[in-house]
């Protein structure tokens, strides 16, 4: 598969979930979604961003901020067909496509237990129950590091699935793209 005909079939199977995705299919398709996302990067810092200069005791503090529309369009349009494609690629190597939110979920729960834990602790702590404030604060943090270890590992395990070869043969997701004549 070459890259046009991989980016080509990545927005044309944009909500195509179920089948299969052959390695070249995901990663040219991913390497168009980084050269894409580095494009707007660059549109962005030239067209969008606002230097503000402020001088304090002969001390000039430069600070450039920009909003990044360009990026977050990108980011946007590239969303679904860069997840359809990782799911299918996941059943090209025979796991389940929910793998391929793993690292999502994983950070999703993480600020969560960061959000509820620490904000039940610090409502605790404002009734003058000091003791449960640091019992929820210590119990947050021996569940929030094992998950933020997990957060770390998590996309090393993502890329060393979607980097195996295609299951040989029809598996139970599909034929394989390799084995499939047009």
């Amino acid at each position: 598969m070459t890259f046009g005909l991989a980016v080509k079939t990545c927005f044309s199977k944009f909500l195509t979930f179920s089948g299969r995705a052959s390695r070249p299919e995901y990663w040219f398709f991913f390497l168009f979604v980084v050269i894409w996302s580095v494009l707007a990067g660059i549109i962005d810092a030239q067209f969008f961003t606002q230097v503000s200069k402020t001088q304090v005791n002969d001390i000039t503090t430069v600070t450039a901020t920009s909003n990044g529309p360009v990026q977050s369009i990108v980011a946007l349009i590239v969303f679904l067909p860069n997840l359809a494609v990782a799911w299918r690629r996941m059943h090209d190597t025979g796991r389940s496509g929910l793998y391929a939110l793993f690292p999502i979920l994983l950070a999703l729960g993480a600020l969560a237990v960061l959000v509820f834990g620490i904000g039940l602790a610090s409502t605790l702590g404002h009734g003058g129950a000091h003791r449960l404030d640091i019992l929820f604060t210590r119990a947050t943090l021996l569940i929030v590091i094992p998950t933020l270890i997990i957060l770390v590992l998590s996309p090393l395990l993502m890329l060393w699935w979607l980097t195996r070869p295609s299951q040989p043969g029809t598996n139970k997701y599909g034929p394989n793209p390799h084995e499939v004549t047009s």
